[in-house]
């Protein structure tokens, strides 16, 4: 599906006039955490690919697994307990990659697909993550998995920049083999494959720069600086902010920067975002925003000391699932006393919840702060305000400063 998918990408760009000729580098992101399983053979088939063809029929045969495992398959955790255990706990697995065991990694997903599917895995000759498996179609030949979309594997040493052996170990034999060598996120790879050349025109001096995962992306998409926070409001709903030195968190991970190769990133992931808002606004709003900032903007800041927190699936800071309403005095209600102060619960909750969690983390939100806010919710300026509100800082978007 996702090569026939840039088959469809490339085909319509050129269509459409495209002048692929004046690119001179390319480079990409891909959502962190899923695996793709090449083939024994699959690098020479990419080598020698026939520009008169489509990129999915010639490939159609190259991969040992057909469906990849994705951020949002859970379906691990016989694994995460294994790994953390032969690490020496969760939070020893966390000072050597970064975070703790989580089902959706890479890591887990790997160790299930070696001891249920050992002969698919006997069968691989290359794993990479999304973003170096879409590398790679450029490239012609298997792209080497980058520092930071690699540091959310519970496969890397986030201090030694490399693959941690105890890891490795942990999960599957021979998988250093499979896995290849990781690089800094801004190399050159090579140039671009001659299949693009001759079929859609590009340079043949055009530079494949390494892909990296969608959340480093947005870190540097952003420019975001030391002492900036970002949300992005979307499906899951996301934190991450510069640091300099790694930390061993509880909750949450360290990843290396996309940016300054000797600086790390923290990422928060709350999965319970954007469709627990639709919820509460299809339950109260008739599907309307229109509707649902009214109610928002009806109630004042602290809603009258109510409180609630929504989790509609199981979420992973912390893990727990359902809805919990406090009255004033701190007390669990069946319901509020109407529809406007759910709403404000809702969106003082999810923000609340936030900021709690970085000052868990001993993050400091000073003066000089800011919070850039991106993702489909930032687009709502009442949400945007309860964030400025919450957090007592200016909230910026991509156009202007929206709030103080």
């Amino acid at each position: 599906m996702w090569v026939k998918a840039l088959d469809m990408l490339l085909d319509r760009l050129r269509i459409c006039g495209a002048d692929f000729s004046k690119v001179a580098a390319l480079s990409g992101s891909a959502q962190q955490h899923g695996t793709v399983y090449w083939s024994v053979g699959a690098e020479e088939v990419l080598k020698k690919l026939d520009n008169s063809h489509f990129l999915h029929t010639q490939l159609a045969s190259c991969f040992s697994v057909t469906n990849s495992p994705i951020w949002m398959d859970s379906s691990t955790t016989k694994e995460c307990e294994s790994l953390e255990k032969s690490l020496g706990g969760a939070e020893a697995l966390a000072k050597i990659t970064g975070s703790k065991a989580y089902e959706r990694y890479s890591a887990a997903q790997i160790a299930k697909i070696y001891s249920s599917k050992p002969v698919a895995y006997k069968n691989t000759e290359r794993i990479s993550l999304v973003s170096s498996f879409a590398c790679s179609l450029f490239l012609g030949k298997y792209a080497p998995i980058d520092w930071s979309d690699g540091s959310g594997m519970n496969l890397f040493d986030i201090e030694k920049k490399t693959w941690s052996e105890q890891c490795l170990n942990a999960c599957a034999m021979g998988l250093d083999q499979k896995l290849g060598m990781p690089v800094p996120s801004q190399t050159v790879l090579g140039k671009i494959s001659d299949y693009y050349v001759e079929r859609f025109g590009f340079n043949e001096d055009c530079n494949v720069v390494a892909f990296t995962g969608d959340n480093p992306s947005s870190l540097a998409g952003i420019c975001l600086k030391e002492q900036d926070i970002a949300v992005s409001l979307g499906t899951s709903d996301t934190v991450f902010l510069w640091l300099s030195e790694p930390k061993t968190l509880p909750e949450g991970h360290i990843l290396i920067n996309p940016v300054d190769q000797e600086r790390y990133m923290v990422l928060l992931c709350f999965k319970n975002g954007s469709l627990t808002r639709e919820r509460i606004r299809n339950l109260y709003s008739d599907r309307s925003w229109d509707q649902f900032n009214k109610l928002l903007e009806s109630t004042p800041k602290g809603n009258y000391g109510y409180l609630g927190l929504y989790y509609d699936s199981q979420e992973i800071i912390p893990s727990i699932c359902g809805d919990f309403r406090f009255d004033k005095d701190g007390k669990l209600v069946n319901k509020f006393p109407s529809p406007e102060i759910e709403v404000r619960a809702l969106i003082e909750g999810q923000f609340l919840a936030k900021k709690a969690h970085l000052l868990n983390l001993g993050i400091n939100i000073g003066p000089e702060s800011r919070m850039l806010a991106t993702g489909g919710g930032s687009k709502n300026h009442h949400i945007l305000q309860v964030l400025a509100d919450v957090f007592m800082t200016p909230v910026y978007t991509f156009v202007s400063l929206i709030f103080f």
